[in-house]
Protein backbone atom coordinates (compact mmCIF):
# COMPACT_ATOMS: atom_id res chain seq x y z
CA UNK A 1 0.00 0.00 0.00
CA UNK A 2 1.46 3.09 -0.98
CA UNK A 3 3.23 5.59 -0.51
CA UNK A 4 5.49 3.35 0.95
CA UNK A 5 4.77 -0.54 1.07
CA UNK A 6 2.90 -1.99 4.39
CA UNK A 7 2.75 -5.83 3.88
CA UNK A 8 2.33 -8.48 3.63
CA UNK A 9 -1.13 -8.91 3.15
CA UNK A 10 -3.25 -11.81 1.26
CA UNK A 11 -5.16 -11.45 -1.52
CA UNK A 12 -8.46 -13.09 -1.01
CA UNK A 13 -10.11 -11.98 -4.39
CA UNK A 14 -9.86 -10.75 -7.39
CA UNK A 15 -12.46 -8.26 -8.36
CA UNK A 16 -11.91 -7.06 -12.07
CA UNK A 17 -8.97 -7.62 -14.25
CA UNK A 18 -6.81 -4.85 -12.27
CA UNK A 19 -8.34 -4.84 -9.07
CA UNK A 20 -8.24 -7.33 -6.01
CA UNK A 21 -9.59 -7.39 -2.44
CA UNK A 22 -7.14 -7.78 0.66
CA UNK A 23 -7.51 -9.75 3.98
CA UNK A 24 -6.71 -6.51 6.27
CA UNK A 25 -5.92 -6.81 9.85
CA UNK A 26 -8.28 -5.76 12.61
CA UNK A 27 -7.09 -2.47 12.97
CA UNK A 28 -7.54 -1.58 9.13
CA UNK A 29 -10.86 -3.07 9.45
CA UNK A 30 -12.64 1.01 8.45
CA UNK A 31 -10.74 1.19 5.35
CA UNK A 32 -11.73 -0.32 1.99
CA UNK A 33 -10.03 -3.15 1.49
CA UNK A 34 -10.22 -3.47 -3.11
CA UNK A 35 -7.22 -2.01 -4.55
CA UNK A 36 -6.06 -0.93 -7.79
CA UNK A 37 -3.00 -3.31 -9.11
CA UNK A 38 -0.91 -0.28 -9.11
CA UNK A 39 -1.18 0.22 -5.43
CA UNK A 40 0.07 -3.58 -5.01
CA UNK A 41 3.97 -5.08 -5.40
CA UNK A 42 4.67 -9.04 -5.76
CA UNK A 43 5.48 -10.27 -2.74
CA UNK A 44 8.92 -12.64 -2.22
CA UNK A 45 8.76 -14.40 1.35
CA UNK A 46 11.39 -12.63 3.54
CA UNK A 47 10.30 -13.20 7.31
CA UNK A 48 12.60 -10.18 8.09
CA UNK A 49 10.40 -7.87 5.85
CA UNK A 50 7.60 -8.07 8.18
CA UNK A 51 6.43 -5.37 9.94
CA UNK A 52 3.74 -5.32 12.61
CA UNK A 53 1.00 -2.37 12.28
CA UNK A 54 1.22 -1.52 15.68
CA UNK A 55 5.36 -1.00 15.37
CA UNK A 56 4.46 1.91 13.21
CA UNK A 57 1.31 4.41 13.53
CA UNK A 58 -1.12 4.21 11.47
CA UNK A 59 -3.24 7.44 11.24
CA UNK A 60 -6.69 6.84 9.79
CA UNK A 61 -6.58 8.33 6.40
CA UNK A 62 -3.63 5.17 5.87
CA UNK A 63 -0.24 7.47 6.29
CA UNK A 64 2.49 7.11 8.77
CA UNK A 65 5.56 9.36 9.78
CA UNK A 66 8.63 8.06 8.58
CA UNK A 67 12.10 9.76 9.22
CA UNK A 68 14.84 10.31 6.93
CA UNK A 69 17.75 8.29 7.44
CA UNK A 70 20.33 10.02 5.23
CA UNK A 71 20.49 11.88 2.13
CA UNK A 72 22.38 9.62 -0.50
CA UNK A 73 22.89 11.07 -3.42
CA UNK A 74 22.53 15.15 -4.71
CA UNK A 75 22.29 15.75 -8.51
CA UNK A 76 20.63 18.90 -10.40
CA UNK A 77 18.84 17.57 -13.23
CA UNK A 78 18.44 20.52 -16.20
CA UNK A 79 14.57 21.15 -17.80
CA UNK A 80 14.88 23.57 -20.79
CA UNK A 81 15.76 26.47 -18.88
CA UNK A 82 15.37 25.71 -15.59
CA UNK A 83 17.41 23.31 -12.79
CA UNK A 84 15.55 20.93 -10.52
CA UNK A 85 17.80 19.41 -7.70
CA UNK A 86 16.34 16.28 -5.91
CA UNK A 87 18.32 14.03 -4.13
CA UNK A 88 17.75 10.35 -2.79
CA UNK A 89 16.46 9.62 0.36
CA UNK A 90 16.80 6.79 2.78
CA UNK A 91 14.08 6.71 4.87
CA UNK A 92 13.72 4.96 8.30
CA UNK A 93 12.16 1.22 8.24
CA UNK A 94 13.71 0.76 4.17
CA UNK A 95 16.49 -0.82 2.78
CA UNK A 96 18.89 1.38 -0.11
CA UNK A 97 17.10 -0.36 -2.71
CA UNK A 98 14.26 1.41 -1.62
CA UNK A 99 15.70 4.57 -1.24
CA UNK A 100 13.79 7.27 -3.64
CA UNK A 101 14.46 10.52 -5.23
CA UNK A 102 12.90 13.29 -3.93
CA UNK A 103 13.12 17.18 -4.54
CA UNK A 104 15.30 19.04 -2.67
CA UNK A 105 13.34 20.92 -0.22
CA UNK A 106 16.68 22.90 0.78
CA UNK A 107 17.24 24.58 -2.62
CA UNK A 108 13.72 24.98 -3.29
CA UNK A 109 13.70 27.28 -0.48
CA UNK A 110 16.08 29.53 -2.17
Amino acid sequence: MSPHFIWPYEVIERVGPVVYRLALPAELERHHNVFHVSMLQLYHSDPSHVISPTEIEIQSDMTYGEGLIKILVREVKQLRNKSIAIVKVLWQRNGVEEAIWELDEAMRKK
